[in-house]
């Protein structure tokens, strides 16, 4: 009775002992899980923005830097000098403003005096117009008088002096007035031209607003000699040297984002069906095997590169061979947003992790412990 009650109890604690396992073994086996992931994170290629000869390098080959350190800085000496010359020319630019704005002043002030000539010459038109009248009248009045003998003819012929004269004067002051206004011409064109010359007023002004973006510019290049960090992160693949020459637009170095680390779980695509965006993931690296880290799923991609089809010879398409009793399923790549590391786990871009997705975990599931993934998935 005793044996009996001894297997019996043995065959409970083994009884308890696989359903403990096979339930640890649950969240593994139908849950999605791979062994196809690796580390990602945004790699920012450092691209200097001038050329020329690097004259400081506070960094060596993966360094943590904090953003707006020094990366490197290119020699200044040439950008400082085309600064000085930009201000040079703005200030040139300034003074020939200055002058132009003075020749359109001097030039309005002539249309002015012509304007004033023209009105002048005008006024005493009219004036003469007046005597005129008034010396034909006498005159005609002295000719009536003359056959009464109630004048002399010495007074007809002063009435008659009088009014060819005022006839004369106003032919002169007509050609006087004719002069006046092809000089106001003259100086209104002159002011047209010289407006032109001075182009748009104060800030507005092409030559000033040239002088002031070559300016701008070369404020940016000086800026641009000293190369920092744009976040947070490493240096890596640091091949730059004191004395190397950095060429505008081509990168220089590779530089991690600290902040920007994420998993890509390449899982197969009759497995992702059940995966939904939040669910709860176990990322396991290969690096830290006993050190789990949570996160969650951030998305899943759309799509993935075609071999097939592709452009082939003659440009038709290019399409593998294949077994029809074998299909091999597509690796979709699942993004996994990861939580807080665990003490002493260091991230690498490019390095193997393990992947579980807890399907159904996207809304629950929080405090519940982060397992290492068992040997076997890993």
């Amino acid at each position: 009775m005793k044996t009996i009650g001894k297997y019996l109890l043995t065959g409970i604690v083994v009884a308890i002992a696989v359903a403990l396992v096979l339930q640890k073994y649950w969240d593994y086996v139908v849950n999605p899980w791979t062994r196809d992931g690796q580390i990602r994170a945004e790699v920012i290629q450092i691209t200097p923005r001038v050329s020329g000869p690097i004259v400081s390098l506070p960094v060596v080959d993966n360094q943590l830097v904090k953003k707006g350190d020094v990366l490197f800085e290119i020699d200044p000496r040439t950008f400082r000098a085309s600064l000085a010359q930009a201000q040079a020319q703005l200030q040139k630019a300034k003074n020939n403003y200055d002058a132009l704005e003075k020749q359109v002043e001097a030039a309005e002030a002539q249309v002015k005096v012509a304007q004033g000539s023209v009105l002048q010459a005008d006024s005493s038109i009219k004036q003469l117009e007046s005597e005129i009248a008034k010396n034909e009248a006498e005159y005609q009045r002295q000719q009536e008088l003359l056959p009464q003998q109630a004048t002399s003819q010495k007074a007809v012929e002063r009435a008659r002096a009088n009014y060819e004269v005022s006839v004369q004067q106003r032919n002169g002051a007509m050609a006087g007035l004719l002069q006046a206004r092809a000089s106001l011409i003259g100086v209104e064109a002159d002011l047209a031209e010289a407006k032109a010359n001075l182009g748009a007023p104060g800030q507005d002004n092409a030559s000033i607003r040239v002088a002031q973006a070559d300016l701008e510019q070369a404020q940016l290049n000086l800026g641009f000699t000293r190369v920092v960090a744009p976040v947070d992160g490493y240096v890596t693949n640091l091949n730059l040297r004191m004395g190397s020459q950095a060429v505008a637009n081509q990168p220089a170095l590779a530089f991690v984002d600290i902040n920007s680390f994420w998993v890509h779980g390449f899982f197969r695509e009759n497995s992702i069906a059940p995966i939904k965006k939040g669910d709860r993931a176990i990322v396991t690296l290969m690096s830290y095997p006993d050190k789990p880290i949570e996160g969650w799923v951030d998305s899943l991609a759309w799509g993935i590169a075609q071999q097939d089809d592709s452009p082939g010879f003659e440009m038709l398409p290019n399409v593998s061979p294949t077994f029809e009793w074998i299909r091999l399923a597509q690796r979709v790549p699942v993004r996994i947003h990861l939580g807080e590391l665990p003490e002493g786990v260091a991230l690498r871009v490019g390095t193997t992790a393990s992947v579980l997705v807890m399907t159904g975990s996207a809304s629950g599931d929080e405090g519940r412990p982060v397992p290492p993934a068992p040997s076997l998935l890993q």
